[in-house]
């Protein structure tokens, strides 16, 4: 049995099946606003031969006031579809450091109804230092159907959320660093109060990789048990906005744990609200 995640694909593997028919290479690159970094921008300049940019600050919905709030299915399906995705494809999907905001691309593909979707390992930023291929010639694509099969079960609402906190039903991982978690360093978003939801574990995002590549099975799990999340119950992942709250869910399907939801409005909306529970302090 491999130790690596049966959801990450090697440099050398997709460096060999360049322009194969079927397959889709999606740039799912953000930062922070604090990173000062335009993901866009450096799209442009460079990438991976034929990938597309999925914009994780469009591919929203729009009627919402929340970042990164998952987008109908409807309208998933429009703009995968006008990027020239299909579901039937075989779709690679990195970023620039290798796991930061791709899992959540990743994670957006599978509760839409795709399961061959796959993640970089080593990001971009490795791809390049390798002398692998890159271009800066904008990739053509045919507008095509995108069919969504979607499950709202793995998507946690703001009301079921509020049940878990009080009930205790599933374990809740956060992926914030463990100052935001804790409520001794600010939140990189105003009006947000500092600290977790009560009974959360800290699971800081960028504890589950290494060098730009996911931990090997048994120090992912090692990682996650030693935060105090037991892998035999069920875990709802949470993070600033939706986004790293998907590096977790990556790392418990990874190690084959099937009841793994996202609250998808994560601290930017509990934080942001005066009547929901924040405590402070370590777990």
């Amino acid at each position: 049995m491999s130790d690596k995640s049966a959801f990450v694909i090697d440099a050398d593997w997709l460096e060999k099946r360049l322009g194969t028919p079927g397959l889709s290479i999606v740039d799912a690159s953000w930062y922070m606003p604090a990173q000062k970094r335009d993901a866009r921008a450096e799209y442009d300049a460079v990438h991976i031969p034929g990938a597309v940019f999925f914009d994780q600050d469009l591919v929203v919905d729009p009627d919402s006031t929340l970042p990164h709030t998952l987008p109908s299915p409807s309208l998933f399906a429009r703009f995968a579809g006008s990027m020239g995705i299909s579901a039937d494809d075989t779709i690679v999907v990195y970023d620039g450091p290798g796991f930061m905001a791709a899992p959540r691309v990743w994670w957006m593909f599978r509760i839409m109804g795709v399961f061959q979707v796959y993640i970089l390992d080593g990001g971009f930023e490795r791809w390049k230092a390798a002398g692998r291929p890159v271009t800066a010639e904008p990739t053509k694509t045919a507008p095509g159907v995108f069919h969504v099969d979607y499950d709202a079960s793995k998507v946690v609402s703001l009301a079921e959320m509020r049940k878990i906190v009080d009930t205790g039903s599933a374990q809740v991982a956060d992926a914030r660093s463990a100052g935001r978690f804790e409520g001794t360093d600010p939140e990189p978003r105003a009006g947000l109060r500092s600290g977790h939801m009560p009974g959360a574990r800290s699971v800081p995002s960028g504890t589950l990789s290494e060098n730009g590549e996911l931990l090997p099975l048994d120090r992912l799990q090692a990682t996650l048990e030693a935060a105090g999340i037991d892998l035999s119950k069920p875990v709802v992942t949470s993070c600033g906005s939706g986004v790293t709250a998907a590096v977790i869910a990556l790392a418990l399907q990874s190690l084959g744990h099937g009841d793994v939801r996202l609250y998808d409005g994560s601290w930017t909306e509990w934080g942001g609200m005066s009547d929901t529970p924040v405590v402070t302090g370590k777990a």
